[in-house]
């Protein structure tokens, strides 16, 4: 399992999970609970996410989870990127994305979520 950060970006906090290389699902659904604790606990409309879901193992219990988590997190976060979605999980993460109602942009490089993520300031 592994706690929210804060990483800063050109002045800016955005709030980083870090889901790579997760293959466990008792961790993924843990640390996406424990994420979601987290967010609830600040001001509605004022963070900025960005997760990491490289080589993460994405099946139907952890989408559940994470459809939950995100739909309680929506009033918190102001912008939301993803990185490391590639392959057959585009097409999960567009599935993901509908039935989530939430608008999460994907992005190749960390350098690339991070300027989206600092242009809604």
């Amino acid at each position: 399992m592994r706690n929210p950060k804060i990483i800063n970006h050109k002045g800016h906090d955005i709030v980083y999970l870090d889901f790579s290389n997760m293959k466990r699902k008792s961790n993924i659904v843990e640390t996406e609970k424990q994420a979601g604790a987290y967010i609830q606990k600040h001001a509605f409309n004022s963070l900025l996410v960005l997760s990491n879901m490289e080589n993460m193992n994405f099946d139907h219990q952890v989408r559940d989870t994470f459809l939950d988590v995100v739909k309680d997190n929506a009033p918190f976060i102001k912008a939301a990127a993803v990185i490391g979605v590639k392959g057959l999980m585009n097409f999960v993460f567009d599935d993901f994305v509908r039935q989530s109602g939430r608008n999460f942009k994907a992005f190749k490089t960390k350098e690339e979520a991070l300027d989206y993520l600092v242009s809604f300031i």
